[in-house]
C-alpha cells in the first residue's frame, strides 16, 4: 500500500513496492530511528535500499540507531528553485556524519544522513540559528510529520553536548 502525504505544499509519495523506504519512514513517524544491518557484512547503510552496498546480498534487519552526530558538509540556501521554500530562505541542508559507524568500513567513511536544519520542534531554523551552524556543530534528529506512518528525520543543534568554539563555515561575504 502506497504512502502519500503534503509537505510544504509538495504531495510526497512513497510507492507500495519501495518496502525499505516504506519502513524507514514509519520507523520515523514513530520517533524510532532505525537503519538496515546487512547480515553478511554487519554493516549498517543508509539510504535505505534492497542490498546491502559492500557484499549485495539481499538479507539484512532493521537496527535502532542513535540519531546524533556532527557536521560533514552543509549548504546554505538562498535561492530556492522550489516555491514552497522561497518564503523558508535562508535554509540550510545537512549531512552529518552519525556517531554510529563511524570510520568504519574505512577511516574515511560514515554513516551519512541528510536533512535540513530545524529547531527542535521542526520549524526550519531561523537565520540566527543558521548562523551558529558549521562544520563539526553537534547535533540531534527530530522527526516532522507528513503524514500518519510517514516522517521525516531533520537535524537540530543538540544543545546538551559539547559544541566547537567556533565551527568552520564558508567565508561569508
Amino acid at each position: 500500500m502506497s504512502v502519500q502525504g503534503e509537505y510544504m505544499g509538495m504531495m510526497l509519495t512513497l510507492d507500495d513496492l519501495d518496502h525499505e523506504n516504506i519502513d524507514f519512514f514509519r520507523y520515523c513517524f514513530e520517533g524510532d530511528f532505525r537503519l538496515q544491518r546487512g547480515a553478511k557484512s554487519g554493516l549498517l547503510r543508509y539510504p535505505p535500499t534492497t542490498a546491502c552496498p559492500w557484499t549485495g546480498e539481499r538479507e539484512s534487519q532493521w537496527v535502532a540507531v542513535e540519531g546524533k552526530g556532527t557536521v560533514h558538509s552543509y549548504a546554505e540556501v538562498h535561492h530556492p528553485i522550489q516555491p514552497a521554500f522561497r518564503d523558508k530562505v535562508p535554509y540550510m541542508v545537512i549531512l552529518a556524519d552519525l556517531d554510529t559507524q563511524k570510520g568504519a568500513p574505512s577511516e574515511h567513511e560514515a554513516l551519512r544522513v541528510a536533512g535540513n536544519l530545524v529547531t527542535a520542534d521542526g520549524e526550519f531554523a531561523p537565520p540566527e540559528m543558521i548562523m551558529r551552524v558549521g562544520i563539526g556543530t553537534r547535533l540531534r534528529m527530530v522527526f516532522v510529520t507528513v503524514a500518519d506512518g510517514f516522517a521525516l528525520p531533520q537535524w537540530t543543534i543538540d544543545e546538551a553536548a559539547e559544541q566547537p568554539e567556533s565551527p568552520w563555515r564558508y567565508p561569508q561575504e
